[in-house]
């Protein structure tokens, strides 16, 4: 008998100890199972945090694009209007009676006459008329051209440019803050 207790003090011991080294293998497993929840939870968790950031720029990218993109629409309308402002501005002019326009001559070539004297006047055809009683000219030209006069002295070096799209384009440019504001506030 006193081997049969040596093989069962044996076989106990040894089941004692696979015990044991079961025991502190499923501890092992459980750590390196919690460290790995750890890290992927971790991981996660700036992967979140990524993702909220992108979100977050990728929202303001597209609120900065679309702020852009309505002042460009902004911008178009607001030059539309200004070009059909001018527009307006030019076929009054183009389309004024014959008395204002006679009156409008007569006044440029008086400003004209003291730049150039006996100056050569070209105006559009038919409206010769209505400068023919204006002292001080030298010849006048009729010619194929929007409305408005152009003086040349005897040379042809000089021209003063005075048709009416010109004259606009001028004031136009020198006004059109104060157009904007009157139009936009």
């Amino acid at each position: 008998m006193a081997l049969d207790e040596v093989i069962s003090n044996i076989t106990e011991g040894a089941q004692a100890k696979a015990r044991e080294l079961s025991a502190e293998a499923e501890k092992e497993r459980a750590a390196i199972l919690k460290q790995a929840d750890d890290k992927v939870a971790a991981k996660r968790l700036a992967q979140q945090k990524e993702l909220e950031v992108a979100l977050k720029r990728l929202k303001q990218q597209e609120i900065s694009s679309a702020e852009l993109e309505a002042k460009r629409v902004i911008l178009n309308a607001k030059k539309d209007v200004l070009d059909k402002s001018f527009q307006v501005a030019l076929d009054s002019l183009l389309n004024m009676d014959e008395g204002n326009r006679g009156r409008m001559y007569r006044k440029v070539l008086e400003g004209g006459k003291s730049v150039i004297k006996a100056p050569k006047v070209y105006c559009p055809r038919g409206e010769s008329k209505l400068i023919s009683g204006v002292s001080g000219l030298g010849s006048i030209i009729e010619t194929d051209m929007e409305a408005g006069i152009i003086l040349e002295d005897a040379s042809g070096i000089v021209r003063l440019d005075y048709r009416f799209r010109v004259l606009l384009e001028s004031v136009w440019d020198k006004e059109l803050k104060n157009v904007s504001n009157i139009l936009f506030g």
